[in-house]
């Protein structure tokens, strides 16, 4: 007899599909990723700022804002502590009053490079913003030259070289007791006697490209480059000022009308040479200052990076390891993302080649708040970063400066929020 067995009827149930995690894609460049800091709130009006950054000899960095309108500030930066201060006051430290509404009389930037001399002291100096308005009519009185003293903390009002000129560009010689100013908006080039806080022009008829630097050379003599991109050399022991003929050896460093913007250029470590690029051009140049005779010789080091849309606003540096760096933003051709890429690059004078270092990354996404505003648009002059495909934060439009410090850190401000960015070692290899 057979025993019928009960049927048992198997229900498999087939286990959810879980969607896999897509991958991020992945840029095709390397990164150079930094940690990002919101420059001091309050001491800028349309995150903005300029040229101005240094490393301090107590080895803090001093960047200048712009308060459009209004006045001017020189912030501290600990790297120990990311901790920032005011510690220049422009119309405090000018007594002038700060205007009740935004004006272009007021001391609106501070434009210049930071210039750290010998004895520690950081010179810097105003200059005018726009006009805020239709009806902002004022005229400008003229930028001033300031001293600050970090070991002190006083600074020293060195007054102002010409009325009605914004000061660009402040050079100290504090051997010689001088320093050297380039003013704006017709670029004379003014010799500041440190003493008697007189100044003097050594050629009234001198005028010196937009944004121009002074150098002091190994022999102590004051150079810049003329509009017409010849080379202006004073000598402070004759009071002589000569005009030197620039030969290049392949491409021209430049003419009156060429349209490739400002140059910037960085003295080697002995004085004796100089590096030079222009802002719309990405050829590098080097000057040979120590040569006698009525002409420069200059080396074309040819190109620092491949692309199109170059644009390097004040960024030549040649750093404490002896490397010429430099920021370059190029076109973004490589279809990862849209806009600009903003390049680290550095030529290695041994090789004699130059290495791109990578596109400039943020590592912390929170330094400063993009959400909308109370009134649920974007905040305005937040517009300076944008995101690619991976998620990461890169500068967009305009990068302003670049230093390298003593422990081979890269500092490096961006605007649009106005951003100082650290790029340690370990960043970068």
């Amino acid at each position: 007899m057979r025993t019928s067995l009960p049927l048992i009827t198997l229900v498999l149930f087939a286990a959810p599909c879980r969607a896999q995690p897509k991958e991020a894609p992945k840029a095709p460049f390397r990164y150079a990723m930094g940690t990002a800091y919101h420059i001091l709130p309050g001491t800028h009006t349309d995150e903005s700022g300029y040229f101005s950054l240094c490393e301090g000899k107590n080895g803090k960095v001093y960047v200048g804002t712009a308060a459009y309108g209004l006045n001017a500030y020189l912030v501290e930066f600990d790297p120990k502590t990311g901790k920032q201060r005011v510690v220049v006051d422009v119309n405090q430290v000018c007594g002038l009053p700060t205007p009740k509404s935004p004006t272009y009389a007021a001391q609106s930037k501070i434009h210049t490079r930071n210039f750290v001399a010998p004895s520690g002291k950081i010179y810097v100096g105003s200059k005018q913003g726009y006009r805020r308005g239709k009806d902002d009519t004022a005229d400008y009185p003229g930028g001033y030259v300031m001293a600050y003293d970090p070991e002190t903390g006083k600074t020293d009002n060195l007054g102002m070289p010409l009325k009605g000129e914004g000061v660009n560009d402040v050079t100290a010689d504090e051997a010689a007791g001088l320093a050297y100013v380039v003013t704006c908006e017709d670029h004379h080039w003014v010799v500041l006697d440190l003493k008697t806080k007189k100044y003097r022009e050594p050629d009234p008829n001198l005028r010196v490209t937009p944004y121009a630097q002074t150098l002091i050379d190994g022999k102590g003599r004051a150079v810049v480059l003329t509009r017409d991109f010849k080379l202006a050399r004073f000598d402070p022991a004759t009071s002589k000022l000569v005009v030197l003929e620039l030969a290049s050896d392949g491409k021209p460093v430049g003419s009156a009308d060429d349209k490739l913007g400002p140059a910037c250029w960085a003295l080697t470590a002995d004085a004796k040479s100089a590096y030079l690029v222009r802002m719309s051009d990405a050829r590098l140049f080097r000057l040979d200052l120590a040569a006698e005779g009525a002409t420069v010789p200059v080396a074309d080091l040819g190109w620092l990076i491949e692309g199109k849309g170059f644009d390097s606003r004040g960024s030549l540096i040649v750093g404490a390891d002896g490397k010429v760096h430099a920021l370059y933003r190029v076109d973004n051709d490589t279809k990862f993302g849209t806009g600009y890429l903003h390049h680290l690059v550095t030529y290695d004078p041994a090789t004699k080649k130059p290495t791109d270092r990578g596109v400039l990354g943020v590592k912390n996404p929170d330094w400063f708040d993009f959400g909308p505003g109370p009134d649920g648009k974007p905040k305005p002059w937040t517009h300076g970063f944008h995101k690619l495909p991976d998620g990461t934060h890169t500068p967009l439009h305009a990068h302003m400066a670049l230093i390298q410090t003593k422990d081979g850190t890269f500092y490096a401000t961006v605007i649009y929020p106005f951003t100082l960015l650290k790029l340690e070692p370990k960043d970068l290899k």
